[in-house]
C-alpha cells in the first residue's frame, strides 16, 4: 500500500507535468516546422531555440535532456552596434542523421550537420559538423573515436543479464542490483607539475 501511495504520488509530481509540457513543447516546434524523422526520442528539457524550423533530426535519434539546439548567434547584436557592422546576422540550419545519440546539456549551434550513426558525448559543445559513424566529446567537441571502436570497448565492458528482461524494467533492475559487481575502473593519477613548468 505504502509503494502504490508513492508511486501515484510520484506520477502526479512535476515530472509527470514536465513531460506533458515537453510534449507540448515538441508539438508546437513540429507545427513551426521541425522536422523529426520516425522513432526520434526526446528526453526532457530540449530547447529547439526559436527558430525551430530550422532544424531537422534523422530517424531513431535519441536526444537527453537539457540539449540546446542555437540555430542563430545573438552575439551579433553586439557587433551591430559597431559602425560598419550594422548588417552583422548569422542564422544556420541544423541536421541530425539517423541512428544517433546526443548526451545530457549539449549545445548544438548553427551550421552543423551531426551524420548517421554517431554519439555526442554529455555536456559537448559542437562548433563544426562531424562525418557519419563517429563519437565526439568535449568543449569543444572533438573526435574520440569511430562507432565501431566505441563499440568494441562496450563489448568489453558487457553487461549480460537474460535478454528477455529488456521488456520487463522492474525485473531488470531487480536483476541489476542483484548481480551487477561491484568493480570500478582505476583511479588516474597525475603527476604534481614542477614550478618552473609553463602551463
Amino acid at each position: 500500500m505504502n509503494l502504490l501511495f508513492w508511486r501515484i504520488i510520484l506520477f502526479c509530481s512535476s515530472t509527470f507535468w514536465e513531460r506533458l509540457y515537453m510534449k507540448s513543447y515538441i508539438r508546437v516546434c513540429q507545427l513551426q516546422g521541425l522536422r523529426l524523422g520516425e522513432d526520434v526520442k526526446i528526453f526532457e528539457k530540449v530547447n529547439f531555440g526559436s527558430e525551430p524550423f530550422l532544424i531537422e533530426i534523422g530517424d531513431k535519434t535519441q536526444i537527453a535532456g537539457g540539449t540546446r539546439f542555437v540555430s542563430h548567434g545573438g552575439t551579433t547584436k553586439t557587433v551591430r552596434r559597431l559602425k560598419g557592422f550594422e548588417d552583422a546576422r548569422i542564422f544556420g540550419r541544423i541536421k541530425i542523421g539517423k541512428n544517433c545519440t546526443i548526451g545530457n546539456n549539449c549545445v548544438i549551434q548553427q551550421h552543423v550537420e551531426i551524420g548517421d550513426n554517431c554519439i555526442l558525448g554529455a555536456s559537448s559543445v559542437l562548433t563544426h559538423s562531424i562525418p557519419d559513424n563517429s563519437v565526439f566529446s568535449g568543449n569543444p567537441a572533438r573526435f574520440i573515436c569511430s562507432i565501431e571502436q566505441y563499440a568494441e570497448s562496450i563489448l568489453d565492458q558487457n553487461t549480460l543479464y537474460p535478454r528477455e528482461l529488456e521488456n520487463d524494467k522492474k525485473q531488470l533492475n531487480k536483476w541489476l542490483k542483484n548481480n551487477l559487481p561491484y568493480e570500478y575502473k582505476k583511479a588516474v593519477v597525475f603527476k604534481k607539475r614542477q614550478s618552473s613548468e609553463v602551463l
